[in-house]
């Protein structure tokens, strides 16, 4: 049985086992330092994937339970517009939410750091040229298999770690009409392998890329969680920290106090401190950590602690078309457009004709993708259906093989109204305040989710589908990137962290975690959080 009693004094606490604490620990465990990482969930069983993946696609379970999300451990409140379903979005565990996340790692384009997009987000304290040897890295560290064809996408001085997937058949049928509508359309940087890569197998095609991949082939943080222990990083799993506590010098945290499953709370020492708990949970800790000499909580004199969450949002539209499509062969995405990224009012043509019309007002950066996975699943309408024999038979092939649908994401503008709190009223299992989460959407983004949709049904009707339904400005949510609660500056009164992610107010706290982001672009996080991660342990290093 794994003992959960305090190491001596160590070098570095790790305050989470996602992707970014994961590589913070194996990169300052590598170069000698003695590290412990704290994670708030469970261990999973690699061999328990079969079995999850069985669990996932029959109807009485849900998607909760394949990663024992839910319950008084992980209670939470929605105090805005609009609801917010955290449990769905998030794993608590060894591994983090990679996984059950999609698998889709592009870089941020330049002008998302520079603020060069045509509304009101602030510029990044770095630029593209600080991360993009980390962005290469991250590449390397997680097995991207992509190509360097996006002529929209940022700069490159390497290649892909391996080639990328290719193109979907249901991506075959959307290329032609994006072409005479002058839409470019290009293959997508997934983490997951193409061939066998770093130990692990090439993708077999299960299809359950979400919520688990039973092959290991899409990357998964707990691969650096075993890395990091082979160098001799101590991993503590079911040990949820508590608080932070400050000790004679307070601008200093002196220990990271942590609860056993048996409700026990220990101090765990050290010299650093790396808070990798996600844009969620890292701002609550630094508001539970409040004392007579941080009383609005720890990093938190400029007030920005909980503050500018944001999110992607989804758009998206679908129906079926009189031809097959070989839907959800393909578990993940093989075909997307950054088009519409960085100039997302752009007009769209056919033939000279303008098909969609420029936009006028500002917008946010629009990422086109093409869905594989449109439409029901012949298995999951079978462990579904009331019918059986030749009506089921019949059934399964009136409902499947001619659907087809696009998606996008649409990046929110940072807003001090949404933003983390606690509620109080609201307690978890060691009597904590849960975290409460204040979101709305606003008008811009609302606006430009209209814009894709108006794209996106351009290139369905082009491709002669029959729309079914639309994720418009009045049905759309979330896209499960929790970012900006603990936004990165160079001004003490108005950021949480320097550009090398230390706190600004305590010496010897850092935030490894998209909560840093002081805006959000459109594009998938995990990349940025591992390029960014990797960065924050080479400033650590140095200090240490």
């Amino acid at each position: 049985m794994q003992s959960r009693t305090p190491s001596p004094r160590q070098d570095v606490c790790v305050v989470g086992a996602g992707p970014a604490g994961a590589l913070v620990a194996h990169r300052l465990a590598s170069a000698g330092h003695d590290v412990v990482v704290l994670e708030a969930g469970p261990r999973f069983d690699f061999d328990a994937r079969p079995e999850q993946m069985e669990r996932s696609i029959r109807p009485a379970h849900d998607d909760l339970s394949i990663w024992e999300m839910g319950g008084e451990r992980d209670e939470y409140s929605t105090g805005g517009e609009q609801f917010y379903p955290l449990n769905a979005n998030r794993v608590k565990g060894v591994g983090g939410s990679t996984l059950h996340w999609q698998g889709m790692v592009p870089r941020l384009h330049p002008t998302d750091f520079a603020g060069d997009h045509p509304n009101d987000d602030p510029a990044w304290p770095i630029d593209y040229e600080k991360l993009r040897p980390y962005y290469a890295e991250a590449e390397s560290a997680l097995g991207v298999a992509g190509a360097s064809d996006n002529p929209f996408g940022p700069p490159r001085r390497t290649p892909f770690p391996m080639s990328a997937f290719e193109p979907s058949y249901s991506d075959s049928l959307f290329a032609p009409a994006c072409e005479r509508l002058g839409i470019t359309t290009h293959s997508v940087p997934n983490a997951r392998n193409s061939e066998p890569y770093d130990d692990r197998s090439a993708c077999v095609g299960y299809g359950t890329c979400q919520p688990v991949c039973p092959s290991g082939a899409k990357y998964s943080a707990d691969t650096h969680v075993e890395k990091a222990e082979r160098a001799g990083a101590r991993v503590v799993d079911r040990a949820p920290v508590q608080r932070l506590e400050t000790g004679d010098d307070a601008e200093r945290i002196a220990a990271a106090v942590y609860a056993t499953p048996d409700g026990t709370e220990h101090r765990q020492r050290a010299r650093q401190f790396v808070l990798a708990a996600g844009g969620i949970e890292i701002p609550r800790l630094l508001l539970l950590s409040r004392s007579p000499d941080h009383p609005d909580g720890l990093a938190n004199s400029s007030g920005a602690v909980g503050r500018y969450f944001m999110e992607h949002l989804f758009a998206g539209a679908g129906g079926t078309i009189d031809e097959p499509t070989r839907q959800n062969h393909v578990g993940f995405l093989t075909s997307e457009s950054h088009q519409f990224y960085d100039e997302p009012g752009q007009a769209v043509t056919r033939d000279g004709d303008v098909v969609v019309a420029q936009a006028e007002e500002p917008l946010s950066p629009i990422k086109l993708e093409f869905l594989n996975y449109a439409g029901p699943s012949p298995v999951e309408m079978a462990l579904d259906a009331e019918t059986w024999g030749d009506d089921l038979l019949d059934d399964l092939r009136a409902g499947y093989g001619n659907h087809v649908a696009m998606g996008g994401l649409v990046g929110q503008p940072p807003r001090a109204e949404n933003r983390i709190t606690l509620d109080s009223s609201t307690t978890d299992d060691h009597g904590n305040p849960v975290p409460e989460i204040h979101w709305s959407w606003g008008e811009r983004v609302l606006r430009t989710i209209e814009r894709a949709n108006r794209i996106q049904h351009a290139v369905l009707s082009e491709l002669g589908v029959d729309i079914g339904w639309t994720a418009g400005p009045d049905s759309t949510g979330p896209a499960a990137h929790h970012m900006g609660t603990t936004r990165m500056g160079t001004d003490p009164a108005a950021s949480v962290v320097d550009p090398d992610l230390r706190t600004h107010d305590l010496d010897n706290c850092w935030i490894a975690s998209s909560s840093v982001f002081p805006s959000a672009g459109s594009m998938n996080p995990t990349l940025t959080i591992a390029a960014l991660a990797l960065r924050c342990g080479d400033a650590l290093d140095e200090r240490l």
